[in-house]
């Protein structure tokens, strides 16, 4: 029996804490009675030393703190000594100094997180006026972990995305404008206006594409890290992908192949807590995403998604790990979408009380705060930011609606086969010039 029903008040339909507030609809620990973790209320986790509603095991009264990385599989009895279960390790709050990042460079990150979650809310505004035509699924809330990600790799690694992309193309630098245009089916767009939201591609940026198939990217991001190895390069391939995929067949035959062959990748998880509407403890016998990779004999991760610096720190590790020939990392990242799966959502399964908890862990807000502990932002610094980014986003809008024609219809059949065009009985091979 679910934990509350529809159609009730929500103070009738979620059972009390510990601590007297209300109990998340992902919680897993309301069969052994609820002991006050965070994940609703804030309080301390586990008093009872159980676990916490992410399944950790934990040490009685222990805080929950920041950057609180947990790791699980092959790795963990040799990075963390003798292991049973789930393991987790403890990172210092100065991660940002370990991090190695100037002060520009941490202003970088959380422009780039702006950059985004403006562009998501302009695409979710251009939806509502139906501007923007078919689905799209935005990223808004999840920005730490593209971000973080991304900014752990090099301009030699690739990026294999998601039905929910764009995030990952900006955060890898895509052209705000030719972005909006590929959204509004424009020929300036980086798909010549052919792909859409869910199919955005930049190779030369390495960026590999989106895909509307949820798991379908796995094996694309397999494949490539088996490519960089035959290829003997000095690449990594970051694979994004969300809970709901790792119930796919393509999730377990991909992991199995790499864990095998010891591919350069970094399987990135990005734990929204949904797929779709339904609550990732509801499809999944395992509390975490993570767990899955001790069958692969690869090490597992789960780190804070709505920090960017630990998602950063984390994909460092495992990007080191798979350039030194060692094979993949699972990583398993805990965020939160704002918006609904797409336009048509209407967030009926969720309650107001946990996502105003998740807008109060919003990423781009901790950032700030942690910027401006550290003396590097100040709210006229921040304002001033904003103003660019909006300016920016205002501009792409301008540029993809205005400024940018639709595609020639002659052209509907260019780069669908490669090596053939039109005829007039069909298709017909182009021969190849010899080369001078």
């Amino acid at each position: 029996m679910p934990p509350f029903r529809r159609g009730r008040s929500v103070s009738r339909r979620m059972p009390s804490t510990a601590a007297g507030g209300l109990v998340s609809p992902n919680c897993r620990t309301l069969q052994r009675g609820c002991h006050g973790c965070a994940v609703c209320n804030r309080a301390s986790i586990g008093a009872d030393g159980s676990t916490d509603a992410y399944g950790a095991a934990v040490a009685p009264g222990v805080p929950l703190r920041r950057a609180d990385v947990r790791h699980v599989g092959a790795d963990a009895e040799n990075a963390m000594g003798k292991t049973t279960g789930v393991k987790r390790r403890r990172t210092p709050a100065t991660a940002a100094k370990a991090a190695g990042l100037t002060a520009d460079e941490k202003i970088g990150l959380l422009r780039r997180m702006m950059e985004i979650r403006g562009f998501e809310d302009k695409v979710f505004e251009l939806l509502g006026r139906n501007i923007l035509q078919g689905a799209s699924h935005v990223y808004a809330g999840e920005e730490a972990v593209a971000v973080g990600a991304c900014a752990a790799i090099t301009d030699r690694d690739y990026v294999a995305s998601t039905h929910r992309g764009h995030g990952h193309s900006i955060a890898l630098g895509a052209d705000l404008k030719r972005m909006m245009a590929e959204l509004c089916g424009k020929a300036t767009g980086y798909c010549k206006g052919r792909g859409g939201s869910m199919h955005i591609a930049d190779v030369q940026n390495r960026n590999l594409g989106a895909t509307g198939i949820v798991g379908g990217n796995i094996p694309v991001g397999t494949g490539a890290a088996l490519a960089c190895q035959m290829q003997k390069k000095d690449s990594v391939v970051l694979c994004f992908f969300g809970d709901g995929a790792s119930n796919e067949g393509t999730f377990h035959e991909s992991l199995n192949m790499a864990g095998k062959w010891k591919l350069p990748i970094v399987y990135i998880c990005e734990n929204n807590l949904y797929g779709m509407s339904v609550a990732f403890a509801r499809a999944c016998p395992l509390n975490d995403v993570a767990g899955r990779a001790r069958a692969y004999a690869m090490p597992g991760a789960i780190v804070d998604g709505q920090r960017v610096l630990d998602v950063r720190e984390a994909v460092l590790a495992a990007a080191d790990r798979a350039r030194k020939g060692d094979g993949p990392t699972l990583i398993e990242a805990k965020t939160y979408r704002y918006r609904g799966h797409s336009r048509s959502d209407p967030r009926a399964y969720r309650t107001r009380e946990e996502e105003a908890y998740w807008h109060e862990r919003d990423p781009i807000l901790l950032f700030r705060q942690d910027l401006a502990k550290e003396g590097a932002l100040t709210d006229e610094s921040f304002a001033a930011i904003q103003a660019e980014v909006d300016a920016a986003i205002a501009a792409a809008e301008k540029f993809a609606i205005e400024e940018s024609p639709y595609p020639d219809p002659s052209e509907v059949m260019d780069d669908v086969y490669c090596g053939w065009v039109e005829g007039e009985r069909g298709l017909v091979r182009v021969e190849k010039k010899a080369e001078a």
